[in-house]
């Protein structure tokens, strides 16, 4: 059996990668000489794909299912993490819910569940890696950093978007929660960003990235004038959670296409 905890470079978790902007980060990482926890909640098979084929590229990756919305199963993906490589370095927070209905139609159930998975779940993920990071001896660290948070928000952590209330909230506490968390532990050299992604080509808004009609009314909102795709967020997570922004924190990146430039004002609204 491969000895998979062999190796210098860091360690990273990504939740929520067996799809999506997850599965472009740790597909990104991995085959970059991250060693990567490819966490998933349900999708199994994607998930284990994608860490054969980090390995079969010459990486290190295990698949380990957890449901962040849960203190014991962060715990213990954690504790997996620290089992197959032997410590832990970067956490992209990535994992993501979302149930829609206007306010007054939406269920305190549906309300609950992209809070708990939203916001919750990277609280939990977030305080998890804090007290990893804390205990780690600093003689052979592989980064300038203790360690490395990235928390995956979204444009409407500043847009508001009718309809999504539960998932514009959760987006909300995130960013307060990722500025405030900076501020906590960078006198433990822990970086904490955000990063938030725009319109971005996923399996979940297919329906309309594959539809000219919901398609071209989107890219009214988009000055750029394309949807972006995972690989244009991960390219940003990788350099976020790299040495080469050591001197960042406390930050939120849009990756966005100019989303959030009030594109309505172009024409002096």
């Amino acid at each position: 059996m491969t000895d998979i905890s062999a190796g210098q470079g860091p360690v990273a978790i990504v939740t929520g990668a067996s799809s999506g902007i997850g599965q472009a980060v740790a597909r990104r990482l991995g085959l970059a000489g991250t060693a990567v926890t490819i966490n998933y909640h349900s999708q199994a098979e994607p998930a284990e794909a994608l860490a054969e084929e980090v390995r079969a590229a010459g990486g290190r990756a295990v698949a380990v299912r957890a449901d962040v919305s849960k203190e014991a199963d962060v715990a213990a993906l954690f504790d997996r993490t620290v089992e197959a490589f032997g410590r832990v370095d970067i956490l992209v927070a990535n994992s993501g819910a979302q149930k829609d209905a206007p306010v007054a139609e939406l269920s305190l159930e549906d309300w609950q569940k992209v809070i708990d998975v939203d916001l919750t779940g990277q609280f939990l993920c977030c305080r998890e890696a804090v007290r990893r990071f804390r205990r780690q001896p600093a003689e052979g660290r592989p980064s300038r950093a203790a360690g490395v948070i990235l928390s995956m928000s979204s444009v409407h952590d500043v847009i508001p978007w009718a309809g999504h209330i539960n998932y514009a909230a959760s987006k909300g506490g995130v960013a307060m929660m990722v500025k405030t968390l900076a501020q906590e532990v960078a006198a433990d050299r822990i970086r904490v960003n955000a990063l938030s992604p725009g319109a971005i080509a996923t399996p979940i808004n297919e329906d309309v990235w594959r539809d000219p009609a919901k398609r071209d009314a989107l890219l009214k909102l988009i000055p750029y004038g394309r949807i972006g795709d995972t690989d244009d967020v991960a390219e940003a997570a990788a350099w976020l959670v790299s040495d080469a922004a050591d001197y960042v924190t406390g930050t939120t990146l849009y990756v966005d296409g100019g989303m959030t430039l009030y594109p309505g004002f172009r024409d002096n609204g």
